[in-house]
């Protein structure tokens, strides 16, 4: 403000040196004056921002968007904030698990000003006191869990963060929206002993799929020959009774041909010269036996009486006869 007045009274003073201006050197003063006043009173606060004034330095206000005049002298902008949600990256740091491992965790965490007096006044610097505490929370949260829990846990991890800082963060007139951790990384050593598992764990996995598969494969293949099995029984049950029912009707048909042939062979010897025909097919017969016995063999069994060919016909004419009394009986 000083060195705008400055500037008007020297450019005041400067008109008294030129003819032309010299005898308006005051209205000089006085238009340089008011121009230093506008400048110095006149404030235009963009949107989603707050300016902090002070009055003979002690807070009076916050300038509000838009148009704002403030009293040149005693009123200066002493702080200004944006209200916007800034992201913050928090540092590397070094952390030691419950079972005594480093890890080596980043993160960021995304803040918003929510009362532009006490982020002002409650903090000399409120992004530093925001960073250290997020750094300390982060190494008191995973102090207390072990390197797999950590891993697992990032969601925890976050919200554990976030609930430290935005209760700290009301004396600082922030509020904390999120924190998120982007990278955790362990000691070389531990991570070729987590590929060396994670590897062994992968192999295992094939391992018990191959013989999963193997297994499966064995149960079909004994289940396949089970069902051949099956069929080829049951194939061979349905051919034996096939073959039962053929040969059952092939003794049915037999005999039901020899039955008609000696019905109809009593008929015929029933009928006129029936018995005469009888004889003569009778010893027609037993001499055609005769004479093909020695072709059968060099040895031969005959009765005793093979030559008397009438007693043999005479013999089968009388089971002829009793066999067509008998029918004739049951006829009448």
């Amino acid at each position: 403000m000083f060195w705008k007045l400055g500037l008007a009274v020297a450019a005041a003073i400067g008109a008294t040196f030129v003819p032309a201006l010299s005898k308006y050197w005051f209205w000089v003063l006085v238009i340089g004056l008011v121009i230093a006043f506008v400048i110095e009173g006149v404030r235009i606060v963009p949107q989603q921002s707050a300016w902090v004034v002070e009055r003979l330095g002690k807070f009076h206000g916050t300038l509000e968007p838009g148009l704002n005049l403030i009293i040149p002298f005693f009123d200066r902008v002493a702080y200004i904030h944006s209200l916007k949600e800034v992201p913050l990256d928090v540092p590397e740091q070094v952390c030691i698990t419950k079972d005594n491992t480093q890890l080596a965790v980043d993160g960021v965490l995304y803040y918003q000003v929510t009362d532009p007096r006490l982020a002002s006044y409650g903090s000399a610097n409120y992004i530093a006191a925001i960073t250290q505490l997020a750094q300390t929370t982060l190494r008191s949260v995973i102090g207390k869990m072990e390197l797999d829990k950590s891993f697992e846990s990032r969601e925890d991890i976050n919200r554990s963060i976030v609930s430290a800082l935005d209760e700290a963060g009301r004396n600082w007139g922030i509020k904390v929206l999120r924190y998120e951790i982007k990278s955790i990384t362990p000691p070389e050593s531990i991570l070729r002993a987590m590929q060396a598992q994670i590897t062994a764990e992968r192999e295992k996995r094939a391992l018990i799929a191959k013989s999963e598969g193997e297994r499966q494969q064995q149960i079909n293949i004994a289940d396949g020959k089970r069902q051949a099995a099956i069929l080829e029984s049951e194939g061979e049950k349905q051919g034996a009774i096939n073959r039962a029912q053929g040969e059952a009707t092939a003794i049915r048909v037999i005999a039901e041909a020899n039955a008609a042939g000696v019905r109809a062979v009593a008929e015929a010897i029933a009928d006129k010269g029936g018995m005469e025909a009888a004889n003569l097919k009778v010893a027609t017969q037993y001499v055609d036996a005769f004479a093909n016995l020695a072709k059968a063999s060099n040895t031969l069994i005959i009765p005793a009486s093979a030559g008397d060919v009438a007693g043999f016909v005479a013999t089968a004419m009388t089971v002829l006869d009793k066999t067509r009394q008998a029918q004739t009986a049951a006829k009448g």
